[in-house]
């Protein structure tokens, strides 16, 4: 739930939430189980077989969270966004700090190779969080290919697939689709984002086998690039109308003032430590849970 929560907001990553729960990398092998062996596992019948093959208890619970969050936070969070939009930032900027920190613990030695990657992916998530959004076409190839790319940004941690979704001038379309249940736009979506989690899962999960520690440097890198888009404090210089709403489309990262009301100053401050807490408190969990397993 935590992970559909996450990929519900533009800037936040549904794989940044897996990474902190421990269950990042037997998410991508499990998905990468969904594979031909596995089609013809349930074709002939073997369903047993199928389901063992892909990790199916460990999916359903994951896939059943993730859609359950998004149906549920979808309105919530637009709404948060629209009113309050300093302090739910302030509190992810802090999630993905702490988030950061964490993950790059599980490179025991950092040599010149792994300082490159981290600093690669820094410049990678940058550069693509300060992209312009765009207004595209919504034809349905493209709307599947939208929910391709969307989907696998949304297993790398730093990288949003609402972000992607955003840039590709599909956000709007897809938590309208999302708010007001419709269908053929949902299973458009669906359809792209499947074929792109399994593809894009494939090529993770041998990176992570062959290059583990180069591979979690870059996805390091990603997470730490991703806080200039969730920056609280912005100020707009172009705007765009999305469905009769006018919508920020150019903004610029501005330091806060404690003078000015409307930038929440000490408020947004506590829901950063709150995020940072909360990442670090459920980091300690974990920890003792392997120790005590």
């Amino acid at each position: 739930m935590g992970m559909g929560a996450a990929d519900v907001v533009p800037g936040v990553s549904g794989g940044t939430i897996a990474f902190i729960t421990g269950i990042y990398e037997e998410l991508i092998n499990s998905i990468k189980g969904i594979n031909l062996e596995a089609i013809r596992l349930f074709f002939t019948g073997r369903w047993k077989s199928f389901w063992k093959q892909i990790n199916g208890n460990f999916l359903l619970a994951v896939f059943a969270g993730i859609f359950i969050s998004v149906l549920s936070l979808a309105k919530v969070l637009e709404y948060l966004l629209e009113h309050h939009p300093v302090l739910i930032w302030s509190f992810f900027f802090g999630l993905v700090l702490a988030s950061s920190y964490v993950i790059s613990r599980k490179i025991k030695r950092w040599g010149y190779p792994k300082i490159l990657a981290l600093v690669g992916g820094i410049g990678i998530a940058f550069y693509i969080t300060s992209v312009t959004p765009t207004t595209t076409t919504d034809e349905a190839w493209f709307v599947i290919l939208s929910g391709g790319l969307a989907s696998c940004a949304m297993i790398l941690p730093g990288i949003s697939g609402s972000f992607i979704l955003l840039l590709l001038g599909k956000y709007s379309f897809a938590l309208h689709a999302v708010n007001e249940r419709i269908i053929f736009d949902l299973l458009l979506l669906g359809v792209g984002a499947a074929t792109g989690l399994i593809l894009f899962a494939n090529l993770l999960s041998w990176l992570l086998k062959k290059y583990h520690d180069i591979t979690i440097a870059v996805l390091v890198g990603f997470m730490i690039g991703s806080l200039n888009k969730i920056w609280p404090w912005k100020e707009t210089l172009n705007t765009i109308m999305v469905k009769g709403e006018i919508k920020p489309l150019v903004e610029k990262n501005i330091l806060p003032s404690a003078g000015n009301p409307g930038d929440h100053l000490w408020m947004a401050l506590l829901l950063a430590a709150v995020g940072i807490a909360l990442i670090l408190f459920i980091e300690i969990g974990l920890t003792k849970n392997k120790t005590s397993i």
